[in-house]
């Protein structure tokens, strides 16, 4: 559950008003750990901003599956898949972040009529 900035800070100078972390929790209806979380944000940024997500690609370097890309442009998922040994999800998943956008792949050459 996310909660917005103003109520971090209400929350924060609720507890430096000089209430305890049980009253604060109570009356904020917030866990005692989230609000020392909240108190150690505001302490070591000066806000009550989320910090960013700093996490590291696991199997799909996007430099690497950039470039690829671009060299191979008309590459199947499951090509580009096989080169990262990973799974076409994966792919298009890595893909979606970077804002590439792919074909789909076509099912027939014909189309298919629907009988009653």
């Amino acid at each position: 559950m996310s909660y917005d900035k103003k109520y971090r800070q209400r929350t924060i100078e609720y507890r430096q008003e000089g209430h305890t972390l049980e009253e604060t929790s109570k009356v904020f209806k917030v866990s005692i750990s989230t609000i020392l979380d909240w108190t150690k944000l505001q302490q070591e940024t000066g806000g009550y901003e989320k910090r960013p997500l700093n996490r590291s690609f696991k199997k799909i370097d996007p430099a690497l599956l950039e470039s690829y890309v671009s060299e191979h442009p008309d590459a199947y998922l499951t090509e580009i898949a096989e080169v990262f040994c990973c799974g076409e999800s994966a792919i298009r998943k890595a893909l979606k972040k970077q804002g590439v956008t792919r074909k789909k792949r076509r099912r027939g050459t014909g189309s298919k009529t629907l009988s009653k």
